[in-house]
């Protein structure tokens, strides 16, 4: 049977069940609580604050919603936006118009923002490199950062391979679980709430974020396919581009042999 330190409980909860005489999980709890403890969203918006710059690296606009029904000046930055868009929002960003901004890896490499103070990983890297180059927006110009990420017990492995390829172990960051436990209920309700409102947005908007789940699903990036979508249209055009030139000098070769 399961304790409730096997299921991930910190050290606070497990004496908090304790005193109400619990010593033990029943089996509903060892299939809920791991679900409730991916609710990383609660941390997260325990961990914002409204005079620091964060980025925040994820794939998922809902966060963006509910961060802005907190009064979070947040704005969003992802490969689904137009170029002109992107632009208009980083130069936002970057102009302290808006604190918080949420990005998927698209924003990962070539910005340099100096004032950015916090860098959050909502999700864990899948990859070394790619939590260097995430971590890499902050504490730039010879200034101070931090960057959190939020673990689960199922990103372990993935926290190991980091710390190898960094040489270098990662502390916890201190977050008082009681200040957790008090916008529990609201930042769920809160949740729900964006989830609606997504559900509600046109159809050309759900095409997309359901073709952004799927890829999600099928354990790809979407941010990499969409680049590598790119690359193979560019290809073919240039490919395009080159038989028309063949074709042209082909034409031009027949006239003078018949001239």
């Amino acid at each position: 049977m399961a304790t409730f330190e096997s299921l991930g409980l910190c050290e606070w909860l497990i004496q908090q069940c304790k005193q109400m005489g619990i010593s033990r999980p029943t089996p509903v709890q060892e299939k809920c609580i791991p679900a409730i403890l991916e609710g990383k969203d609660l941390y997260l918006i325990i961990n914002c604050n409204y005079l620091w710059h964060y980025i925040i690296f994820m794939n998922c606009q809902i966060l963006a919603m509910m961060l802005r029904e907190f009064n979070f000046p947040t704005i969003s930055l992802h490969s689904m936006m137009k170029q002109r868009q992107r632009f208009a929002n980083l130069a936002k960003f970057k102009s302290n118009v808006f604190k918080i901004l949420i990005a998927t890896d698209v924003a990962a490499r070539g910005l340099d923002i100096p004032t950015v103070q916090v860098v959050i990983n909502h999700n864990t890297p899948g990859l070394p490199k790619i939590y260097i180059h995430r971590v890499g927006r902050t504490a730039r110009a010879g200034r101070n950062g931090v960057a959190i990420t939020l673990v689960t017990q199922y990103d372990i492995h993935l926290i190991s391979a980091i710390e190898e390829q960094i040489q270098a172990k990662l502390s916890e960051f201190p977050v008082e679980e009681k200040e957790v436990l008090k916008i529990l209920t609201q930042v769920n309700v809160t949740r729900r709430q964006s989830e609606i409102r997504l559900e509600s947005t046109d159809f050309d908007e759900k095409k997309k974020i359901n073709k952004r789940k799927q890829m999600i699903l099928e354990g790809k990036d979407p941010d990499l396919e969409e680049k590598r979508k790119h690359e193979q249209e560019k290809i073919r055009r240039q490919k395009k581009k080159q038989n028309r030139k063949e074709a042209k000098k082909c034409s031009a070769n027949t006239t003078a042999v018949d001239s």
